[in-house]
């Protein structure tokens, strides 16, 4: 247990929330998760399956025609050829981290994930005992790997490499020729990539976002992690799932058998609807993400000593703040206990983050043009924060 970590993002709420209860308002900017309802014709799937009997266990891997939908969807997106039995369904995106990497790993295997990077990673290798070799993102990049430094940082001990693109907590996206390297690189190894696409749908380039499974020969080195919770705002649906080889479906149906049995069968009827049914309201979301993306990079470009490149995907804003003298954690502080502005402090999410501020903004228009007011006005206190109050 000592070797386990949690998801940063959530302590700060509970800071923030405890600031509330002492009469502040607080702007939240700290989770990651859409401020959306999840669209009317899911929840009506959902009251259906349960008036309908679907309260019962079910598959272990997943609901047949959900598996057969989850295949027909990634195909179609991926410009692949994957089938039902590929797929595994699973209470929420992180279950396919977690289950992926007890099958895959030994003690003394080394790991490749990026850094800064979604915490659970490093937290889950460490758990395994395996070794957590970071690749650092940097902002000259886009936030997209070195790939000099990604090919030194492999060796006969790398059993795994995990991608995240979009990514979190930096929106970056890898270039599909930068993909296809990374792949060139891969191909003829004994190693295995979790190519984490859970912000898959949430881009604002011309297309999207490009998958390694697509690359030649990498398909049956891939485990592609996906799921409902961004997209489709059903963050407490908790309804995941992972595209992968067969031989590694069969590994997992037998953790999830020995942990949770089987998904919750009435909201795999309404992942179904959610894959089977409109999408107007996914691309509605990604619309207004757009507007708000805009907006808050343009006013926080605007803060003196912070800068912040214009993500290409997901719904975070990765502020560099080196420039305000402080350290992140210092700046992050600031800006919740004397500004009311929640955000997260980039050193959570690894060593490489130190220096930055992660702000979603999966809030509205008007909270972020609030928070990026008392922002401002903090700004000007930067060396004696204790003034701004």
């Amino acid at each position: 247990m000592s070797r386990i970590g949690v998801e940063s993002a959530f302590e700060v709420l509970v800071r923030a929330r405890a600031l509330e209860a002492q009469g502040r308002n607080i702007v939240h900017l700290e989770l990651g998760e859409p401020d959306f309802p999840t669209p009317p014709h899911i929840v009506e799937a959902a009251k259906k399956a349960l008036d309908e009997g679907w309260t019962h266990y079910g598959p272990t891997a997943g609901l047949p025609e959900l598996r057969e939908a989850i295949a027909e969807r990634v195909s179609r997106t991926r410009g692949i050829s994957v089938g039902p039995q590929n797929v595994s369904v699973v209470p929420g995106g992180k279950p396919i981290m977690f289950f992926a990497l007890m099958a895959l790993l030994e003690p003394d295997d080394e790991v490749i994930y990026p850094n800064p990077g979604f915490p659970i990673y490093e937290s889950m290798i460490r758990y395994l005992g395996a070794r957590p070799v970071p690749l650092p993102l940097e902002e000259r990049r886009n936030f997209s790997f070195d790939l000099d430094r990604f090919r030194d940082s492999l060796t006969d001990r790398t059993k795994l490499v995990i991608m995240n693109s979009p990514q979190n907590p930096t929106g970056g996206v890898i270039p599909a020729e930068d993909i296809g390297q990374i792949a060139g690189m891969l191909r003829e190894r004994d190693v295995m990539v979790l190519s984490d696409e859970i912000y898959s749908d949430i881009f604002y380039g011309d297309s999207a976002p490009a998958s390694v499974s697509r690359c030649p020969g990498m398909l049956e080195k891939t485990i592609i992690l996906d799921g409902f919770s961004k997209s489709y705002a059903m963050t407490g649906w908790r309804l995941g799932y992972g595209v992968m080889p067969v031989w590694l479906v069969e590994a997992i149906t037998k953790l999830m058998v020995n942990s949770n049995s089987c998904t919750a069968s009435f909201t795999q009827r309404a992942g179904l609807a959610a894959l089977r049914g409109p999408q107007d309201a996914v691309t509605a979301m990604v619309k207004e993400f757009r507007r708000r993306r805009d907006a808050l990079c343009d006013g926080l470009n605007q803060v003196p000593g912070m800068r912040c490149s214009i993500p290409d995907g997901a719904f975070y804003a990765f502020a560099n703040v080196q420039g305000t003298g402080m350290t992140s954690k210092q700046v992050a502080d600031v800006l919740l206990q004397e500004a009311g502005v929640a955000g997260v402090d980039g050193a959570y999410f690894g060593q490489y983050g130190q220096g930055y501020v992660r702000f979603s903004y999966a809030n509205s228009l008007a909270s972020i043009a609030e928070a990026l007011d008392r922002i401002k006005r903090v700004s000007v206190h930067w060396d004696n924060p204790v003034a701004s109050r």
